[in-house]
């Protein structure tokens, strides 16, 4: 897939559209009767096949419950939005899906509890319309709520915890078929623990996030930003809105775009006929300015609820028709500009590889297996064409040009970082592994890539 594809409108959200047969009996009292998933299953991207032979989603808890105590091996599943195999299982995979719901609002607390397999574009509108809002939204809104916390998914903003950042209760199923409720108040460090959970607990049903009154969002844009002026300025230019995102292609002295959202009720952006020597697009752009913008979210400075600026993309729109690859690395905020040129000078490597890389940016946590515990990060994502043969040969470089930072990868991206130096790189390991261990004694809920990452 060429650039002027990327991204391309096709106007039905595809992820989660192909349905296998179910695999459970809806009463837990009567006897599953299982059956084999007779269509070829692939990821949102395409890029992979999942291997699982039973696939189950369960209308309730009590049938979670069940098919996880009959299972030898299973795997849970969100919207099919990774690009390796952390959701895949040569057994079973288990959806959430059912469980999409906001299920209740806490005004006295500013709670709100949503099902874990809701997507963030079908509850948001809902809670907007009650007057509340999430702190941040990833550049998607078709990720499911509970797939994006477990690979410690994020937005943008100097400022800003990734969308794990405002969960203060979970309640998952675990791998002894026992119901497990965490609250902030009586297990803030298991809590912690558990976040970003890498789907190894079990399955997530629900979550209780911290919400906060509505707001209004801007987005204004710049073009043709000298890199220069970024270097110099790294922080002051990803702190210059609530959120910040750089879009650029390494190829020229210049940043493609700039994309600035701001708060209307923390005064907004003053925007100007500069920005650090970039100018004001005179439009509504793409990421990739010679695709239409016609799916991405207003910009030219006009306000907008929160839900419908913070993402890229429209809630109505697919992004994209998923022939791509996406690897996505973390260094600590104090060597952004460090790591920018470091990656610039693999600029005729990547070349024939990427579409387009995002730079963001997110605030530390005290998520255990979360990339940035304890460390504001900066993210270097890459869109790239749908070549393995030819990207497994550029990640290794540009994960050596980026060794000095002590670069993380996400962990629902593309990666080849050898697995001791993965470990090496989170403190908690062992204490997550502990908990993995008495919540699921019998390894349910280890694959491959588990056994590979985080147990070789």
């Amino acid at each position: 897939m060429k650039k002027r594809t990327f991204l391309k409108t096709t106007g039905a959200i595809i992820a989660g559209s192909v349905l296998s047969p179910l695999t459970f009996c809806t009463n837990p009292e009567e006897k599953m009767e299982e059956k084999a998933v007779e269509a070829i299953r692939k990821n949102w991207a395409g890029n992979l096949e999942y291997h699982a032979k039973l696939f189950h989603e369960p209308a309730n808890i009590e049938t979670v419950q069940a098919i996880i105590k009959e299972s030898q091996k299973i795997r849970a599943l969100g919207s099919k939005h990774c690009f390796n195999h952390i959701a895949d299982s040569n057994f079973a995979q288990i959806s959430s899906r059912s469980f999409n719901k906001l299920i209740s609002i806490d005004s006295a607390k500013m709670t709100a509890t949503i099902g874990a397999g809701a997507k963030y574009g079908e509850v948001v509108e809902e809670l907007h319309n009650q007057g509340y809002a999430i702190h941040n939204l990833a550049s998607l809104p078709h990720i499911t709520i509970g797939g994006a916390i477990a690979t410690s998914t994020h937005g943008s903003g100097i400022k800003l915890g990734n969308l794990g950042a405002p969960v203060i209760g979970m309640k998952f199923v675990n791998g002894k078929g026992e119901i497990v409720n965490l609250s902030v108040e009586d297990d803030a460090e298991t809590l912690n623990g558990v976040i970003t959970h890498l789907g190894a607990f079990g399955l997530i049903t629900e979550l209780t996030l911290k919400i906060e009154p509505a707001f209004d969002v801007r987005q204004d844009i710049y073009l043709s930003l000298p890199v220069a002026n970024l270097l110099e300025n790294f922080n002051e230019i990803m702190g210059a809105g609530y959120s910040v995102s750089l879009f650029t292609d390494y190829q020229t002295d210049t940043v493609n775009q700039v994309w600035i959202k701001s708060r209307m009720d923390q005064g907004g952006f003053e925007s100007g006929s500069e920005f650090y020597g970039a100018i004001p697009a005179d439009r509504n752009v793409h990421p990739i300015i010679e695709i239409s913008a016609e799916n991405c979210t207003e910009q030219m400075g006009n306000p907008g609820p929160w839900y419908d600026r913070l993402p890229h993309f429209k809630m109505n729109f697919t992004p994209s028709n998923g022939v791509e690859l996406q690897a996505e690395y973390f260094v600590p905020l104090e060597h952004g500009a460090e790591a920018y040129q470091e990656i610039s000078k693999l600029k005729d490597l990547i070349k024939p590889y990427l579409m387009i890389s995002e730079i963001r940016t997110i605030a530390a946590n005290e998520q255990w297996m979360s990339p940035f515990y304890k460390q504001d990060s900066v993210a270097f994502h890459f869109t790239l064409e749908q070549d393995w043969e030819g990207v497994k040969g550029i990640l290794p470089e540009i994960e050596k040009a980026l060794t000095p930072f002590n670069v993380k990868p996400h962990w629902g991206k593309m990666f080849t970082l050898e697995p001791s130096v993965l470990q090496s790189r989170y403190a908690n390991l062992n204490k997550f592994k502990e908990f993995v261990a008495e919540h699921d004694p019998e390894g349910k809920f280890r694959n491959e890539f588990m056994e590979k990452y985080l147990y070789s």
